[in-house]
Protein backbone atom coordinates (compact mmCIF):
# COMPACT_ATOMS: atom_id res chain seq x y z
CA UNK A 1 0.00 0.00 0.00
CA UNK A 2 1.11 3.65 -1.25
CA UNK A 3 1.79 5.99 1.43
CA UNK A 4 -0.10 9.05 0.88
CA UNK A 5 1.55 12.07 -0.57
CA UNK A 6 1.85 14.88 1.78
CA UNK A 7 1.40 18.66 0.54
CA UNK A 8 4.72 20.77 1.57
CA UNK A 9 4.51 24.34 1.17
CA UNK A 10 6.70 26.49 0.61
CA UNK A 11 7.34 29.12 3.20
CA UNK A 12 7.01 32.96 2.24
CA UNK A 13 10.15 34.45 2.13
CA UNK A 14 10.05 37.86 3.58
CA UNK A 15 13.28 40.13 3.51
CA UNK A 16 14.16 41.94 6.36
CA UNK A 17 13.47 45.55 4.75
CA UNK A 18 9.77 44.48 4.01
CA UNK A 19 9.42 42.89 7.67
CA UNK A 20 10.92 46.42 8.76
CA UNK A 21 8.63 48.88 6.90
CA UNK A 22 5.57 46.72 7.86
CA UNK A 23 6.37 47.34 11.81
CA UNK A 24 7.00 50.55 11.66
CA UNK A 25 5.55 52.62 8.18
CA UNK A 26 2.57 53.89 9.91
CA UNK A 27 4.30 56.10 12.27
CA UNK A 28 6.31 57.09 9.11
CA UNK A 29 3.20 57.88 7.28
CA UNK A 30 1.70 59.90 10.05
CA UNK A 31 4.61 61.79 10.56
CA UNK A 32 4.86 62.56 7.08
CA UNK A 33 1.02 63.47 6.92
CA UNK A 34 1.37 66.51 9.54
CA UNK A 35 4.15 67.85 7.98
CA UNK A 36 2.11 68.10 4.98
CA UNK A 37 -0.31 69.66 7.08
CA UNK A 38 2.40 71.78 8.32
CA UNK A 39 3.35 73.16 5.15
CA UNK A 40 -0.72 73.97 3.85
CA UNK A 41 -1.85 75.31 6.89
CA UNK A 42 0.74 76.07 9.33
CA UNK A 43 1.45 75.09 12.83
CA UNK A 44 -1.64 77.22 14.12
CA UNK A 45 -4.56 74.61 12.20
CA UNK A 46 -2.73 71.75 14.75
CA UNK A 47 -5.09 70.87 18.11
CA UNK A 48 -2.59 70.05 20.90
CA UNK A 49 -2.85 66.72 20.84
CA UNK A 50 -1.59 66.52 17.18
CA UNK A 51 1.42 69.52 18.45
CA UNK A 52 2.56 66.98 21.04
CA UNK A 53 2.57 63.84 19.09
CA UNK A 54 5.08 65.45 17.01
CA UNK A 55 8.19 64.67 18.87
CA UNK A 56 7.04 61.15 18.92
CA UNK A 57 6.53 60.90 16.13
CA UNK A 58 9.81 62.57 15.09
CA UNK A 59 11.58 59.99 17.61
CA UNK A 60 10.16 57.14 16.32
CA UNK A 61 11.35 57.99 12.75
CA UNK A 62 14.62 59.08 13.95
CA UNK A 63 14.65 55.64 15.95
CA UNK A 64 13.79 53.63 13.26
CA UNK A 65 16.69 55.30 10.87
CA UNK A 66 19.36 54.64 13.18
CA UNK A 67 18.13 51.07 13.59
CA UNK A 68 18.06 50.92 9.56
CA UNK A 69 21.65 52.24 9.26
CA UNK A 70 23.12 49.76 11.83
CA UNK A 71 21.84 46.31 10.26
CA UNK A 72 22.72 48.11 6.65
CA UNK A 73 18.89 47.68 4.95
CA UNK A 74 17.54 48.85 2.06
CA UNK A 75 19.22 52.08 0.70
CA UNK A 76 16.31 53.29 -0.51
CA UNK A 77 14.62 53.26 3.16
CA UNK A 78 17.18 54.92 4.66
CA UNK A 79 17.53 57.80 2.36
CA UNK A 80 13.84 58.35 3.12
CA UNK A 81 13.84 58.19 6.16
CA UNK A 82 16.91 60.95 6.44
CA UNK A 83 14.88 62.74 4.42
CA UNK A 84 12.16 62.57 6.66
CA UNK A 85 13.51 63.12 9.55
CA UNK A 86 15.43 66.19 8.58
CA UNK A 87 12.27 67.62 7.44
CA UNK A 88 10.75 67.08 10.85
CA UNK A 89 13.84 68.59 12.41
CA UNK A 90 13.52 72.10 10.99
CA UNK A 91 9.46 72.24 11.73
CA UNK A 92 10.21 70.67 15.87
CA UNK A 93 13.38 72.65 16.61
CA UNK A 94 14.57 74.94 13.73
CA UNK A 95 13.55 78.27 13.98
CA UNK A 96 10.28 79.13 12.83
CA UNK A 97 9.99 83.00 11.18
CA UNK A 98 8.74 83.46 7.86
CA UNK A 99 10.59 85.42 5.50
CA UNK A 100 8.08 88.17 5.38
CA UNK A 101 8.55 88.34 9.55
CA UNK A 102 12.75 88.96 8.76
CA UNK A 103 11.83 91.26 6.45
CA UNK A 104 9.55 93.18 8.35
CA UNK A 105 11.47 93.33 11.96
CA UNK A 106 14.34 94.90 9.66
CA UNK A 107 12.41 97.38 8.56
CA UNK A 108 10.40 98.30 11.59
CA UNK A 109 13.00 97.53 13.96
CA UNK A 110 16.40 96.67 13.39
CA UNK A 111 17.46 98.98 10.55
CA UNK A 112 16.05 102.45 11.84
CA UNK A 113 16.74 101.55 15.57
CA UNK A 114 20.24 100.94 14.57
CA UNK A 115 20.59 104.21 12.38
CA UNK A 116 19.68 105.83 15.88
CA UNK A 117 22.87 104.71 17.47
CA UNK A 118 24.57 106.47 15.15
CA UNK A 119 23.58 109.87 16.03
CA UNK A 120 26.54 111.65 17.18
CA UNK A 121 28.49 109.90 14.24
CA UNK A 122 25.98 110.99 11.47
CA UNK A 123 26.47 114.74 12.56
CA UNK A 124 30.18 114.52 12.44
CA UNK A 125 29.57 113.13 8.80
CA UNK A 126 26.92 115.48 8.11
CA UNK A 127 28.99 118.25 9.06
CA UNK A 128 32.66 116.64 7.47
CA UNK A 129 30.73 116.42 3.91
CA UNK A 130 28.85 119.92 4.19
CA UNK A 131 33.09 121.15 5.29
CA UNK A 132 33.98 119.65 1.65
CA UNK A 133 31.08 121.37 -0.45
CA UNK A 134 31.95 124.62 1.32
CA UNK A 135 35.76 124.21 0.99
CA UNK A 136 35.35 123.04 -2.86
CA UNK A 137 33.11 126.10 -3.53
CA UNK A 138 35.33 128.82 -2.04
CA UNK A 139 38.81 127.40 -3.04
CA UNK A 140 37.10 127.35 -7.14
CA UNK A 141 35.54 130.91 -6.60
CA UNK A 142 38.94 132.42 -5.57
CA UNK A 143 41.05 130.71 -8.22
CA UNK A 144 38.89 128.50 -10.83
CA UNK A 145 42.22 126.38 -11.56
CA UNK A 146 41.41 124.51 -8.54
CA UNK A 147 38.24 123.12 -10.53
CA UNK A 148 40.44 120.90 -12.60
CA UNK A 149 42.47 119.62 -9.56
CA UNK A 150 39.40 118.66 -7.60
CA UNK A 151 37.76 117.17 -10.99
CA UNK A 152 39.73 115.46 -13.57
CA UNK A 153 38.70 115.28 -17.12
CA UNK A 154 37.71 111.53 -17.61
CA UNK A 155 34.74 112.30 -14.16
CA UNK A 156 34.05 116.21 -15.67
CA UNK A 157 32.61 114.85 -19.03
CA UNK A 158 32.48 117.54 -20.82
CA UNK A 159 31.37 119.71 -17.49
CA UNK A 160 34.45 121.93 -17.44
CA UNK A 161 35.30 126.08 -16.99
CA UNK A 162 35.96 126.45 -20.67
CA UNK A 163 31.90 124.55 -21.60
CA UNK A 164 29.36 127.14 -22.75
CA UNK A 165 25.90 127.42 -20.71
CA UNK A 166 24.31 125.83 -23.53
CA UNK A 167 26.97 122.69 -23.15
CA UNK A 168 25.94 122.68 -19.50
CA UNK A 169 22.58 123.05 -20.03
CA UNK A 170 22.38 119.96 -22.30
CA UNK A 171 24.01 117.59 -19.77
CA UNK A 172 20.87 118.68 -17.30
CA UNK A 173 18.36 117.27 -19.51
CA UNK A 174 17.09 120.54 -21.06
CA UNK A 175 18.13 119.22 -24.84
CA UNK A 176 16.03 117.04 -27.18
CA UNK A 177 17.98 114.24 -27.05
CA UNK A 178 20.33 113.86 -23.39
CA UNK A 179 22.95 112.03 -25.01
CA UNK A 180 25.49 113.12 -22.38
CA UNK A 181 23.24 112.80 -19.57
CA UNK A 182 23.38 108.79 -19.70
CA UNK A 183 26.55 108.31 -19.16
CA UNK A 184 27.20 111.05 -16.88
CA UNK A 185 24.61 109.01 -14.49
CA UNK A 186 25.93 105.76 -14.61
CA UNK A 187 29.64 107.31 -13.55
CA UNK A 188 27.77 109.15 -10.57
CA UNK A 189 25.93 106.24 -9.56
CA UNK A 190 29.38 104.34 -9.33
CA UNK A 191 31.07 106.74 -7.75
CA UNK A 192 29.17 107.54 -5.13
CA UNK A 193 28.71 103.71 -4.24
CA UNK A 194 32.28 103.11 -3.85
CA UNK A 195 32.78 106.58 -1.99
CA UNK A 196 29.71 104.69 0.37
CA UNK A 197 31.78 101.43 0.50
CA UNK A 198 34.91 103.05 0.84
CA UNK A 199 33.61 105.35 3.90
CA UNK A 200 32.54 102.55 5.52
CA UNK A 201 35.39 99.73 4.70
CA UNK A 202 38.19 102.39 6.01
CA UNK A 203 36.50 103.24 9.12
CA UNK A 204 39.02 100.46 10.44
CA UNK A 205 41.79 102.71 10.06
CA UNK A 206 40.77 104.34 13.49
CA UNK A 207 37.94 106.90 11.10
CA UNK A 208 40.61 109.22 9.69
CA UNK A 209 40.30 107.54 6.20
CA UNK A 210 36.64 108.02 6.26
CA UNK A 211 37.02 111.48 6.90
CA UNK A 212 39.36 112.22 4.21
CA UNK A 213 36.84 110.42 2.28
CA UNK A 214 33.80 112.76 3.07
CA UNK A 215 35.89 115.61 2.61
CA UNK A 216 36.95 114.86 -0.83
CA UNK A 217 33.29 114.34 -1.58
CA UNK A 218 32.03 117.15 -0.55
CA UNK A 219 34.63 119.23 -2.16
CA UNK A 220 33.83 117.47 -5.74
CA UNK A 221 30.24 118.14 -4.98
CA UNK A 222 31.11 122.00 -4.14
CA UNK A 223 33.45 122.25 -6.94
CA UNK A 224 30.93 121.27 -9.45
CA UNK A 225 27.99 123.50 -7.87
CA UNK A 226 30.50 126.49 -8.41
CA UNK A 227 30.78 125.88 -11.66
CA UNK A 228 27.13 125.32 -12.87
CA UNK A 229 26.36 128.34 -10.54
CA UNK A 230 29.10 130.81 -12.13
CA UNK A 231 27.27 129.76 -15.43
CA UNK A 232 24.03 130.89 -14.14
CA UNK A 233 22.25 127.19 -13.54
CA UNK A 234 23.19 126.89 -10.01
CA UNK A 235 19.24 126.26 -9.53
CA UNK A 236 18.72 123.79 -12.55
CA UNK A 237 21.84 121.59 -11.12
CA UNK A 238 20.74 121.58 -7.58
CA UNK A 239 17.62 120.41 -9.04
CA UNK A 240 19.42 117.44 -11.54
CA UNK A 241 21.34 116.51 -8.38
CA UNK A 242 18.61 116.62 -5.45
CA UNK A 243 16.38 114.46 -7.47
CA UNK A 244 18.26 111.77 -6.63
CA UNK A 245 21.12 112.88 -4.72
CA UNK A 246 18.83 113.40 -1.39
CA UNK A 247 18.33 109.56 -1.59
CA UNK A 248 22.38 109.23 -2.50
CA UNK A 249 24.50 111.65 -0.25
CA UNK A 250 21.98 110.30 2.42
CA UNK A 251 23.61 107.04 2.17
CA UNK A 252 27.25 108.60 1.73
CA UNK A 253 26.50 109.90 5.23
CA UNK A 254 25.29 106.81 6.81
CA UNK A 255 27.83 104.76 5.38
CA UNK A 256 30.29 107.29 6.58
CA UNK A 257 28.94 107.56 9.73
CA UNK A 258 29.13 103.62 10.25
CA UNK A 259 32.87 103.99 9.60
CA UNK A 260 33.18 106.52 12.47
CA UNK A 261 31.37 104.44 14.64
CA UNK A 262 34.00 101.38 14.39
CA UNK A 263 36.82 103.99 14.47
CA UNK A 264 35.17 105.13 17.60
CA UNK A 265 35.08 101.80 19.02
CA UNK A 266 38.52 100.86 17.81
CA UNK A 267 39.96 103.55 19.93
CA UNK A 268 37.46 103.66 22.75
CA UNK A 269 36.26 100.11 23.42
CA UNK A 270 35.00 101.18 26.95
CA UNK A 271 34.46 98.35 29.59
CA UNK A 272 34.76 95.70 26.73
CA UNK A 273 37.96 93.90 25.27
CA UNK A 274 39.00 95.95 21.84
CA UNK A 275 37.93 92.73 19.89
CA UNK A 276 34.38 92.79 21.72
CA UNK A 277 33.83 96.15 21.25
CA UNK A 278 34.51 95.67 17.54
CA UNK A 279 32.35 93.05 17.13
CA UNK A 280 29.57 94.72 18.58
CA UNK A 281 30.22 97.77 16.44
CA UNK A 282 30.39 95.31 13.12
CA UNK A 283 27.17 93.78 14.02
CA UNK A 284 25.21 96.98 14.20
CA UNK A 285 27.08 99.02 11.22
CA UNK A 286 26.60 95.71 9.32
CA UNK A 287 22.82 96.13 10.04
CA UNK A 288 23.13 99.64 8.52
CA UNK A 289 24.96 99.04 5.39
CA UNK A 290 22.53 96.51 4.16
CA UNK A 291 19.87 99.60 4.16
CA UNK A 292 22.75 101.69 2.72
CA UNK A 293 22.67 99.16 -0.45
CA UNK A 294 19.23 99.44 -0.42
CA UNK A 295 18.99 103.43 -0.69
CA UNK A 296 22.27 103.08 -3.14
CA UNK A 297 19.97 100.68 -5.57
CA UNK A 298 16.40 103.32 -5.04
CA UNK A 299 18.87 106.15 -6.00
CA UNK A 300 19.77 104.56 -8.70
CA UNK A 301 16.42 104.38 -9.85
CA UNK A 302 15.77 108.03 -9.84
CA UNK A 303 19.32 108.68 -10.74
CA UNK A 304 18.89 106.51 -14.28
CA UNK A 305 15.16 106.78 -15.23
CA UNK A 306 13.49 109.39 -13.39
CA UNK A 307 16.03 112.31 -13.41
CA UNK A 308 16.15 111.62 -17.74
CA UNK A 309 12.12 111.37 -18.01
CA UNK A 310 11.52 113.94 -15.46
CA UNK A 311 12.99 117.38 -16.54
CA UNK A 312 10.59 120.02 -15.16
CA UNK A 313 13.30 122.26 -12.14
CA UNK A 314 10.36 121.91 -9.89
CA UNK A 315 9.48 118.82 -10.20
CA UNK A 316 13.21 117.47 -9.34
CA UNK A 317 13.19 119.80 -6.31
CA UNK A 318 9.89 118.71 -5.30
CA UNK A 319 10.79 114.72 -5.73
CA UNK A 320 14.11 114.92 -4.06
CA UNK A 321 12.96 117.13 -1.15
CA UNK A 322 9.83 114.37 -0.34
CA UNK A 323 12.26 111.53 -0.27
CA UNK A 324 14.40 113.25 1.62
CA UNK A 325 11.60 113.83 4.00
CA UNK A 326 10.77 110.63 3.92
CA UNK A 327 13.93 108.73 4.46
CA UNK A 328 14.60 110.20 7.58
CA UNK A 329 10.97 110.53 9.02
CA UNK A 330 11.35 107.01 8.28
CA UNK A 331 14.82 106.98 10.56
CA UNK A 332 13.32 108.99 13.08
CA UNK A 333 10.27 107.32 13.98
CA UNK A 334 9.88 104.14 13.15
CA UNK A 335 10.70 101.39 15.82
CA UNK A 336 10.58 103.93 18.71
CA UNK A 337 7.69 101.65 20.21
CA UNK A 338 9.53 98.37 20.22
CA UNK A 339 12.31 100.16 21.88
CA UNK A 340 10.20 101.73 24.65
CA UNK A 341 8.66 98.38 25.16
CA UNK A 342 12.43 96.70 25.66
CA UNK A 343 13.42 99.49 27.47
Amino acid sequence: MAEPEIETRKPVLQLKSQKFRDARQGDWKALNAALDKVDSKGLGQFSIDEILNLPVLYRSAMSSLSMAQSISLDRNMITYLQALCARAYVYIYGPHTRFKDVLSSFFLRAWPQSIRKLAAELWLAFFVTVLGVVIGWLLCAHDSSWYHVFISPMEAQGRDVGASVKDLRDTLGGADKDQALSPFAVFLMTHNTQVSIMAFAVGALFGLPTLLVLMQNGITMGAMLWLFSSKGLGVDFAAWLTIHGTTEMSAIIIAGACGFHIGRRLMFPGDRSRKAALTEAGRLTGTVMIGVALMLTVAGCLEGIGRQTITLTAARIAIGVVMLILWWTYFTFVGRKAEAGNG
